[in-house]
Parts: C-alpha cells; sequence; structure tokens
C-alpha cells in the first residue's frame, strides 16, 4: 500500500514542483521589489548578527579566537534551526491550511510535505549563499570539509520533516498539538546551543544535551564551519535513527488514518 502511495507522488511531481513555485510567486506577488526580497531580508540578518555581536558587543567564544568567531557560530547555528523549524512548524500545520484544496482536488496527501521540504530547502539555498559569501568576506570559509554539511543537512530536514508529517496527521483529529509544539519550539530553541557554546554549561546540562537532536545537528555543523572539521558522525547517526522512527510512526499513522483526514478537514 505504501508503495502505491509513492508511485502516486512521482506521479504527481509537476504539481508538487508547481506549487512551490506558486508559494514565492504568491508571497512576492504586489511587491515592487518581487523576488529581491528573499536576497535582502536574509542579507540583512545575517549583516546584523555579524556588526553586533563581532563590532558593538564584541563577543567572544571561550577557547576560540577572532574577531567574528561568535557571529559564524551564531549564524550557523540559526540557520540550521531555521530550515528545522520552517519545514516541521509548517509539516505540522500544512494538512490544516490545505484543507479546501484536499476536499476539492483528489491527489496524494503526501505531495504537501514535499512541497514544504522543497520551500525550506530553497529558503536555505539562498541564506547559506549568502553566508558563504559573508565567510568569503572575513577569511573564515572551510575547505572541502564543507561538503560535510550535506548529510547534516540532509539528517536535520529529514527528522524535521518525519517529525511535521507525525505531528501533522495528530493535529488533524487533535488541533491542540498545533499549538503546543509552537510553544515546544521556544523553548527548544534556547535549550539548543546556538546563542551559547554548551562548553558554558554545568557537566549535568552538557550531559543532558545528548537528548537534544537538533543539538547535534548545529554542533556538527558549527564544527565544520568554526573548526574547518569533521563533525561526530556517530552522534548525527543517532539523529538519524530518530528520524527513521519518527518516520516509521508518520507513516503508520498515514496508513491507519488517512482516509479519515478528509472527514475531519
Amino acid at each position: 500500500m505504501l508503495k502505491q502511495h509513492v508511485s502516486a507522488v512521482y506521479t504527481n511531481r509537476d504539481f508538487i514542483f508547481a506549487s512551490i513555485r506558486r508559494e514565492f510567486e504568491i508571497k512576492y506577488r504586489n511587491s515592487l521589489l518581487g523576488a529581491l526580497w528573499t536576497v535582502l531580508n536574509p542579507l540583512a540578518l545575517i549583516v546584523i548578527y555579524t556588526v553586533i555581536f563581532s563590532k558593538v558587543m564584541q563577543a567572544r567564544l571561550p577557547g576560540l579566537e577572532g574577531t567574528y568567531a561568535y557571529s559564524i557560530y551564531l549564524c550557523t547555528g540559526v540557520l540550521f534551526w531555521g530550515v528545522f523549524s520552517e519545514i516541521a512548524s509548517r509539516a505540522q500545520s500544512t494538512f490544516l491550511e490545505h484543507a479546501n484544496l484536499l476536499k476539492k482536488i483528489n491527489f496524494p496527501r503526501l505531495c504537501l510535505p514535499l512541497v514544504v521540504v522543497g520551500t525550506g530547502l530553497f529558503n536555505f539555498a539562498i541564506m547559506f549563499s549568502l553566508f558563504l559569501m559573508v565567510l568569503v568576506w572575513v577569511g573564515g570559509l572551510p575547505g572541502p570539509e564543507l561538503l560535510a554539511l550535506i548529510p547534516v543537512l540532509g539528517v536535520t530536514v529529514w527528522f524535521a520533516i518525519a517529525l511535521g508529517v507525525a505531528l501533522g496527521i495528530l493535529n488533524v483529529f487533535f488541533r491542540d498539538v498545533g499549538h503546543f509544539f509552537g510553544v515546544v519550539l521556544q523553548f527548544w530553541f534556547w535549550l539548543t546551543p546556538i546563542v551559547y557554546p554548551a562548553s558554558i554549561l554545568p557537566e549535568r546540562a552538557q550531559a543532558l544535551m545528548i537528548l537534544n537532536p537538533l543539538a547535534h545537528c548545529v554542533q556538527a555543523a558549527q564544527t565544520i564551519i568554526l573548526d574547518h572539521s569533521l563533525p561526530a558522525w556517530r552522534s548525527l547517526f543517532a539523529v538519524a535513527l530518530a528520524a527513521m522512527l519518527l518516520s516509521v510512526v508518520a507513516v503508520r499513522l498515514y496508513l491507519r488514518h488517512g482516509a479519515d483526514m478528509q472527514d475531519e478537514l
């Protein structure tokens, strides 16, 4: 049965790409600068982080020298947290947001999470490209180890969409799930070493950090960007395992309750 759903998704691949393109067209339809805002907004964010934290606050990381070290550390964490939170939060609400479409058009519901992933990756690609330019400007661009970010990003996105789809199906039947997840994301951000390094935490708190999948993803990206070295693959394997388990849960929920979703919507 699952094979039939996957085949149906592939058959509707044109619908997926068209939906991704339509989202960006709708977002900037009445804007004078149009799609240029996809560059200006993230560029402004990166410049603000770089100037404020490196020049004004003169923030420093323990054991790491360099004027822009903290800014690079912060931007790396924010970028990877951003792609996770965007995909996970949009996936958990995508079935509700497209309720009218699901009622009018017969197409595989799994197409909607793929649209979320495509949109999230496109936004990430724009911001990360600008971030790479900043790294070149400050002389902090890594070498070949930069390619290690690909599996790190892959695991992060996999975990995000697996979690988002599982919650999205539950959200159709229990609307409190979406509200609760929004609160969880706020705490999750501050429980992840993005603004602060994990090394400044008490030993007990550092030990508990192992239970945070996003901490492993963010720290892996920071290791590559800041230290110009490969991350601890074992910790990423644990996140991939968690993503696999969540994928199984999401698939089982979809196969069991997918037919009832339209009635609830």
